[in-house]
């Protein structure tokens, strides 16, 4: 397939975090087909620039640890669950993009060979250097740890030139939008502020991880058409947190 060179895109290598929730649509919970091909449609298109894409799946659609041990659930049965639930979300957007003839390959925190490749660094870099889009499952494999945090890391081991973060709204506000008409969005940020700020958009974990490794991350609305293409190529999209 013939590729737009990657010298025309700002980044070369970048992780995108998805939420569990992208994948839902409207729907709320569960997999939705429209949203998920949505995803993959928007995926293939920087993937098309050259770009090498790493995805971190979350599993919020269809289990979160924390609300199951509020639940009930011992916490880290939970979490174990909850890790589970994000390799259902990798495997379906696998599906999805191969639909799209985009060569992808799932590897899991928890070793599970029959669906998937063990996490190994070397080869998830290989992969992204034959042009596959690499798919991470699993979170971290260690209960305790979100998958925000999962991104962080994987974007450090691979050397990801960014952390692109897929929320539904345009960046990150002082308030929730959704419940403040005033809320002021940001176009900038440090990694202090958003802690210091309490900003619910990373745990402190993650948003720490970037900090000490200079990780920038980029938090920005994945359902306008074609954002996730503007911000690879360099557009003022969402908002930036950085040093």
């Amino acid at each position: 397939m013939k590729t737009t060179p990657a010298l025309k895109a700002k980044y070369k290598r970048i992780l995108l975090k998805l939420s569990g929730e992208a994948l839902a649509g409207e729907t709320g919970g569960g997999i939705d087909t429209a949203a998920l091909r949505d995803m993959a449609e928007q995926i293939k298109e920087v993937r098309n620039l050259g770009v090498e894409v790493v995805v971190v799946m979350g599993g919020g659609n269809i289990f979160r640890g924390i609300a199951g041990s509020k639940a009930g659930v011992e916490r880290a049965t939970g979490d174990y669950m909850g890790m589970l639930a994000t390799i259902i979300n990798a495997l379906a957007l696998q599906d999805a993009l191969e639909k799209c003839a985009v060569e992808t390959r799932v590897q899991t925190a928890i070793t599970m060979h029959q669906v998937a490749e063990p996490f190994i660094r070397r080869r998830a870099v290989r992969h992204l250097e034959k042009a596959r889009v690499v798919i991470f499952g699993g979170g971290t494999g260690n209960p305790y740890f979100s998958t925000d945090t999962a991104a962080a890391l994987r974007a450090n081991e691979i050397g990801a030139d960014v952390i692109l973060k897929a929320t539904k709204v345009d960046g990150i506000y002082d308030s929730d939008p959704l419940k403040n008409s005033k809320a002021k969005r940001y176009t900038r940020l440090s990694y202090l502020e958003a802690l210091q700020k309490q900003l619910k958009v990373m745990d402190a974990t993650a948003f720490s991880l970037c900090m000490d490794n200079h990780m920038p991350i980029i938090v920005f609305d994945i359902f306008r058409e074609h954002n996730l293409r503007r911000v690879v190529m360099g557009d003022k999209v969402g908002t930036l947190v950085t040093d």
